[in-house]
């Protein structure tokens, strides 16, 4: 895999720079061209080019009967360009000369004459050229010599074969060199490209085999990918510790309700086994107490079964709501009259009060009277008996609020944060506390399943408010 990317970047820088290399010989050949046409006149100027001047510089000889001569117009424009002349005859002897140095031929041959030309004269350190003078009835050769060192002339013999095979190997070395260099370059490029990412895919791997104590200093090109790394390690690492949290809080809550269970059952069966044995004989009044027995037991296993049903089927957003327009208040008044008559509960002090007679709202009438019933039985069982309870219901814009106070013993601040967990029971349950243990997340579920909200607020030794807020208008949304 590490190999894969470091050839994919790899082959990106290659043809990254193989194009800038090609668009680089273009633009070289494109301003060649363009120098060239901008210097050609430079080339072929008179008064720039070096045989422009020789050749014009035979208006400067004069040829008559008495002899050859040269204006003065040529001695200064041969002074000024550091240069000497001499006019030869047909046979190549020395006719004139100006400013000659001491060391140059009186006459040449037609092979002195082009080894003149060609070569810098090793006698008179000159560069030679080489012009005619045309007279009425003879031509007159001259020589002009320089020895200006920025003047020299280089003469080059070439085969245009030789020349064409020397451009195809330049052109191939060129391409080799460059083509390596091109090549460690994009290495070294792709090697500090993909190091970040080496390190990526190997936090990525260790997050995939539940290492989550991953982290790496967000910096460079990655810098937001590695800082969401981070993160992500951190909230998997949260997450690993919340399971670990609930996994424990399931072992306990099973232990707990594995032995609310087996109280009833154990009592169900002992009174079965009693009433079926031949060798007792009961009355009517004690198999009746024993069959209430088997009742009540029966009921609270039926209970809390229906509390796993429903807690799972809220969980998992599979409970259909069955919607009607309910006055709330009647509603919610009703619960604290059944509690009341609930001979355990004929001597609380439950209190309940109301803004309005009439609020109608469209709920599950059923569910919500649970959830309802679960805040005023926790508030019961988490206190003793002199504890006051207040229940009340008002309307406020588009919300209905229900409220279950009470001046108990409070809660934690460290349960209050799990109040709602399932599988969680609180420190201060009393003696009437029997259950699943699943009442305050059931109300919870209740609650959001209507598009309401639960909010509890407790102070220890003072007493604790739960508030149920209710939308009046609410679409439920249904999952397929």
């Amino acid at each position: 895999m590490k190999w894969k990317l470091t050839g994919r970047y790899l082959l990106s820088v290659v043809l990254i720079v193989v194009i800038v290399i090609i668009m680089n010989i273009f633009v070289l050949i494109w301003l060649n061209i363009q120098q060239l046409k901008l210097n050609a006149p430079l080339l072929h100027s008179e008064d720039n080019s070096a045989v422009s001047f020789v050749r014009s510089f035979a208006g400067q000889i004069r040829v008559s009967p008495s002899g050859i001569s040269m204006t003065d117009q040529g001695k200064a424009e041969l002074q000024n360009k550091q240069a000497w002349l001499q006019v030869l005859d047909e046979d190549g002897k020395v006719l004139y000369g100006y400013d000659v140095p001491e060391k140059a031929k009186t006459k040449y041959t037609p092979m002195d004459i082009i080894q003149t030309y060609k070569y810098v004269e090793e006698e008179t350190l000159s560069t030679v050229f080489i012009g005619e003078k045309a007279g009425a009835d003879y031509r007159y050769s001259y020589l002009i010599g320089t020895k200006d060192r920025n003047l020299q002339r280089y003469v080059v013999t070439y085969d245009y074969r030789v020349i064409g095979r020397t451009i195809r190997l330049g052109i191939l070395v060129v391409i080799a060199v460059d083509g390596f260099v091109a090549l460690c370059i994009a290495y070294i490029f792709s090697k500090r490209l993909t190091r970040p990412l080496h390190a990526l895919i190997n936090g990525i791997k260790q997050l995939a085999h539940k290492n989550y104590h991953v982290y790496y200093e967000s910096k460079g090109v990655y810098k937001e990918v590695f800082h969401n790394i981070n993160v992500l390690s951190q909230n998997l690492q949260a997450g690993e510790q919340e399971r670990k949290k609930l996994d424990q809080m399931k072992e306990e809550w099973i232990g707990n309700i594995s032995h609310d269970i087996k109280t009833p059952l154990a009592s169900i069966q002992g009174y079965a086994e009693m009433m079926k044995d031949k060798d007792y004989q009961f009355s009517i009044e004690e198999m009746r107490e024993y069959a209430e027995i088997i009742e009540s037991k029966s009921l609270y296993l039926r209970d809390v079964i229906e509390d796993l049903n429903l807690s799972t089927r809220l969980k998992n957003k599979k409970m259909m709501l069955n919607k009607k327009n309910v006055n709330i208040v009647g509603l919610v008044r009703n619960i604290v009259i059944d509690t009341l008559n609930d001979a355990r509960y004929a001597n609380r002090n439950i209190d309940f009060h109301c803004s309005n007679e009439v609020i109608n709202i469209d709920v599950d009438g059923i569910l919500i009277r649970r959830a309802v019933s679960n805040l005023i039985y926790n508030a019961i069982v988490h206190n003793d008996e002199q504890v006051a309870i207040q229940v009340g219901v008002k309307k406020s814009g588009l919300d209905v609020w229900i409220c279950v106070q009470d001046n108990g013993k409070g809660i934690r601040e460290d349960e209050l944060e799990r109040i709602f967990d399932r599988y969680y029971r609180g420190t201060n349950t009393g003696e009437l506390h029997k259950g699943s243990g699943l009442g305050m997340a059931i109300t919870h579920d209740i609650v959001k399943a209507h598009g309401g909200d639960v909010s509890v607020t407790s102070e220890l030794h003072q007493g604790t408010r739960i508030e149920i807020r209710l939308p009046i208008f609410f679409k439920e949304e249904r999952n397929s």
